[in-house]
């Protein structure tokens, strides 16, 4: 990918430019987050503050990201020494609050502004994020020292990118492991502790405390992580509104491995859903593996059902004993077909202008089972049809049969918005409330490319 050379930028008295980078592209966030890491070593940040900041700088550059350019400006602050990131953009942008809320809990120090004097946004904003820099570390800090350090730093392939996220999502998984076996360690202290012991019970109780909030913010870095294995942003395509919702566990669950794709190809619009099986950090990195792959093996104007024997092949040569489920559609160019093959995974619901929903029950084998997979099965599409996917986390409970809960699903879809987004937040509010597993839905409103498109139904 081409990324830009650093180059020395005026910024403000008291600080020197190390780099200035333009952003408009998903390569440009990835080699964002890799600058990010090596100015955070280089400047002496420790481990764990390197791997937050190239975190919140790529969660608020995927949130923001947008054709038009938005700069990333990195530069050390003399007094006191500190290392100053800066994204700044110059249109009616915001942050959205869910990415706000997840990089302020990661660095409490990052400070949001719309531009003076533009109340409503209409000028532009700047997010800035100020690290404190170790003092030991800033006696001998040289800006040449930086400069030569980001200079090394050259142009990264997709694949190169994804194992970085994956090694540091390892470490903030393990330290949060490591920080929960540890307060399960104090509650059995705490729970043979004698009643009389009054005082050492007390600091043991502050220690707990601390340990609890520790745990709470790896978590919320290790969710920070495996948002950037999911796309960006959903592509602009005539004829189709697109939409989606991811909602990760609870708190207390092992991150998953859902995901979902959208990707224009040569034959038309691609759309899926997937789900590694298995809560576990291996599992988010066959997640990401799986849904790269797929990306990859599209551009090359494959069927759907070869897409998924590739994928299956895949997962059999590079991770043995992993299995998953993987629903494709391919939407045809003209929107009056679509072609569906499935891998094990849950039916998509189709539902015509006239409101009747069904469920496209072809399927197949999962993947990772080394079985054919049949030919994609073609389905005539009215203008104005709605379509949903989902993950199995939207609808399965323990105490009810997964048809009951499927006929549920598509009552509530027929009664709900055709509008994707308020039919993405209507299906979500009847179903998400404290989910026990990670849950997608992604929903597709369809028409003839030449038609104008409806109002919101």
């Amino acid at each position: 990918m081409n990324v830009p050379a650093p180059r020395a930028h005026p910024f403000t008295a008291g600080t020197s430019a190390l780099l200035v980078t333009p952003l408009s592209t998903e390569h440009d966030i990835f080699a964002l987050r890799r600058h990010a890491k090596t100015i955070a070593s280089a400047v002496g940040l420790d481990d764990r503050d390197q791997v937050r900041l190239a975190t919140v700088v790529s969660e608020l550059g995927r949130d923001l990201l947008r054709p038009a350019a938005m700069t990333a400006v990195f530069s050390l602050q003399q007094e006191p020494a500190a290392l100053r990131t800066l994204l700044q953009w110059r249109d009616d942008r915001a942050p959205g609050s869910e990415s706000l809320t997840a990089v302020t809990r990661l660095l409490p120090q990052t400070r949001y502004e719309p531009a003076p004097g533009h109340p409503d946004h209409s000028g532009g904003g700047r997010i800035e994020i100020v690290c404190p820099i170790p003092e030991l570390a800033a006696r001998d800090l040289k800006v040449e020292q930086v400069l030569a350090l980001l200079e090394s730093d050259g142009p990264a392939s997709a694949i190169d990118d994804l194992q970085a996220q994956s090694r540091d999502l390892i470490n903030a998984l393990q330290e949060a492991h490591a920080q929960r076996d540890e307060l399960e360690r104090l509650n059995e202290e705490l729970t043979e502790t004698n009643a009389g012991v009054m005082a050492l019970y007390a600091e043991l109780t502050v220690e707990h405390k601390d340990v609890v909030e520790r745990f709470g913010q790896e978590h919320e870095l290790a969710l920070a992580l495996q948002r950037t294995f999911l796309p960006a942003s959903l592509p602009q395509s005539p004829g189709a509104e697109l939409a989606v919702r991811y909602l990760p566990a609870a708190a207390t669950t092992e991150i998953g491995g859902d995901f979902y794709e959208a990707v224009t190809t040569p034959q038309g619009l691609l759309l899926a859903v997937g789900d590694v099986v298995g809560h576990s950090l291996q599992a988010a990195m066959v997640m990401g593996e799986i849904r790269h792959a797929l990306r990859a093996y599209a551009a090359q104007n494959l069927p759907p059902h070869t897409l998924l024997q590739h994928l299956d092949h895949l997962l059999g040569l590079h991770q043995p004993g992993w299995t998953a489920t993987v629903c494709i559609v391919l939407v045809d160019a003209d929107r009056a077909h679509l072609h569906v093959a499935n891998a094990g995974h849950l039916p998509p619901l189709l539902l015509g202008p006239d409101d009747v929903p069904r469920y496209l029950r072809d399927h197949g084998p999962l993947l990772g089972l080394g079985l054919p997979q049949p030919a994609a099965v073609s389905h005539r599409v009215e203008p104005g049809s709605r379509l949903v996917m989902i993950t199995d986390g939207l609808i399965e409970t323990r105490d009810t049969e997964l048809n009951e809960r499927l006929e549920l699903l598509s009552a509530v879809v027929a009664e709900g918005p055709g509008e994707p987004e308020a039919l993405c937040a209507h299906l979500v509010d009847a179903f998400g409330e404290d989910p026990d597993d990670d849950i997608i839905v992604f929903a597709a409103r369809l028409h003839p490319p030449q038609l104008p498109m409806s109002g919101a139904g």
